[in-house]
């Protein structure tokens, strides 16, 4: 598929396969690149797709000599896969791992020099994939989920309490091969909602309004299915087994992912850099902070993972 250019990189449309499923992929490209260069796969949160803000951050990677990937897990945006909206942990995990691996075989990356970026959900699922040896140079995990008990009393006792019945009804679906049942991805306090924040409601709307989306175009819902399991996947128990430089980003006034578990993940990482935020779980995507989010990260991979070899 032809790809769009501009001054200083290029983007292309792609797809590679997971387990047979075809996952759509957007790869960014350095003009002026004079070698095999670093790469960056980047995936997005809880729900989301990589439409939702991730060019941001990619255009800014790539200007400054990143190749990076971008893509959708099976189910989700402009990936195939049925049943649609269906979050499976281990399913996600093995689209990075997929993911990973064709960047590996793109051309003019270097194999050896790949970085997993991921945010919110996907935060948690590159450090659990490099606490569990994928070779990785770098991880930049911003805002991550860390802890599933943590994410469980964030969003309080009335939010379980009118989940756990969708959640069993959807399990029961699946058993029985009928549609799954949804419910939203965010919602305010007290909703039964997947993430319940008094500000995550209107984060998701500036989150969709800077990436172009019309109202009510992008579709941000779940099979209830997945708050079963939420409270089980706890990422930072992989901490200690972390040997990249990792980056660790935490927004203050999380009430999605709380601060204090983040930085107390953050500890266990031999290699962390960790940088705080005065902000909430949904304002690192967009100004006046994406900037200074977005720099931080830069200047962490131009320590530790330059765009090409450096030579002596």
């Amino acid at each position: 598929m032809p790809g769009s250019t501009d001054l200083e990189f290029t983007s292309e449309n792609v797809a590679f396969s997971s387990h047979g499923v075809s996952c759509a992929a957007t790869v960014y490209r350095p003009v002026a690149a004079t070698g095999p260069t670093a790469a960056i796969v980047m995936g997005h949160g809880f729900g989301a797709v990589r439409a939702l803000r991730l060019p941001a951050y990619a255009e800014h990677f790539a200007a400054a000599g990143y190749a990076v990937l971008t893509f959708d897990y099976r189910g989700f945006g402009d990936s195939a896969g049925e049943p649609r909206q269906v979050l499976d942990i281990k399913m996600q995990h093995d689209d990075w791992s997929a993911a990973l691996d064709f960047a590996r075989c793109l051309d003019g990356v270097d194999p050896n020099r790949l970085v997993a970026w991921g945010t919110s959900f996907a935060g948690g699922h590159v450090l659990t994939l490099a606490g569990r040896g994928e070779p990785l140079a770098a991880v930049i995990a911003q805002v991550p989920h860390v802890s599933g008990p943590a994410a469980v009393r964030s969003a309080g006792l009335r939010a379980a309490v009118g989940l756990a019945p969708l959640a069993l009804r959807d399990l029961v679906r699946t058993v029985r091969g009928g549609e799954p049942v949804f419910i939203p991805c965010i919602g305010t306090p007290g909703q039964a909602a997947a993430m319940t924040s008094s500000d995550a409601v209107a984060g998701l709307a500036r989150l969709e309004a800077d990436s172009g989306f019309a109202p009510g175009q992008f579709r941000s819902d779940v099979a209830a299915r997945i708050v079963a399991r939420l409270g089980a996947y706890s990422p930072g128990r992989f901490a200690g087994s972390i040997t990249c430089p990792v980056l660790v980003q935490i927004a203050e006034r999380d009430a999605i992912t709380p601060a204090s578990v983040a930085r107390r993940t953050a500890g266990r990482i031999k290699q962390a850099t960790v940088r705080s935020y005065d902000c909430g779980h949904f304002d690192p995507y967009v100004e006046p902070l994406f900037s200074t989010v977005v720099s931080d990260q830069l200047a962490f991979l131009t320590t530790h993972v330059p765009p090409t070899t450096r030579t002596a």
